[in-house]
């Protein structure tokens, strides 16, 4: 693969965003969805100061990530949740910790002091991103939730800004 570049995430990146995103729930450890948001819910629920695209060198869209706000609460403001997907075919050639270096950088410029995450523990790629771009797993929730009929647990991981205060 090409050298990829990362760039805020735009309208027009719609259709190869959700693509991603299909193709991360069809692998079956990416997430309790298991069937991508329309493109009017996906850009409803996520911070668009917050949002971006790993593209390659032929403009195509490789990886995306992008926040959603924890909690409406005020003492709450700094914290978001972040989801990171990879397109198959550029999986393990470190575009999800450029997309994880960007955000974290964007989401400290803008105030923001904790980034979490929801991993499926079987899910060891995300696992070790996470774990390289400064993330600590902060715990697990047994059992919280049923995909495809069976129960699943999740790993929470969270990354605390060394800057912001």
């Amino acid at each position: 693969m090409t050298e990829v570049t990362i760039r805020p995430m735009r309208a027009g990146d719609a259709a190869e965003v959700l693509r991603i995103y299909q193709a991360g729930l069809d692998g079956g450890h990416a997430s309790f969805e298991t069937t991508a948001p329309d493109w009017a819910a996906f850009d409803a629920g996520r911070a668009l100061a917050y949002r971006f695209v790993a593209v390659d060198a032929d403009g195509a869209v490789r990886g995306w990530v992008a926040v959603s706000p924890v909690s409406s609460r005020p003492v709450y403001a700094g914290v978001v949740e972040h989801s990171v997907y990879v397109d198959p075919a550029a999986r393990g050639r470190g575009v999800a910790r450029l997309l994880l270096d960007a955000l974290i950088v964007a989401t400290e410029a803008g105030g923001v002091w904790t980034i979490q995450a929801g991993v499926f523990p079987e899910n060891a790629a995300s696992l070790a991103v996470h774990e390289r771009a400064g993330f600590r797993i902060v715990g697990a929730r047994r059992r919280i939730g049923r995909h495809h009929g069976r129960w699943r647990d999740v790993v929470l991981l969270e990354r605390r800004s060394p800057v912001v205060d």
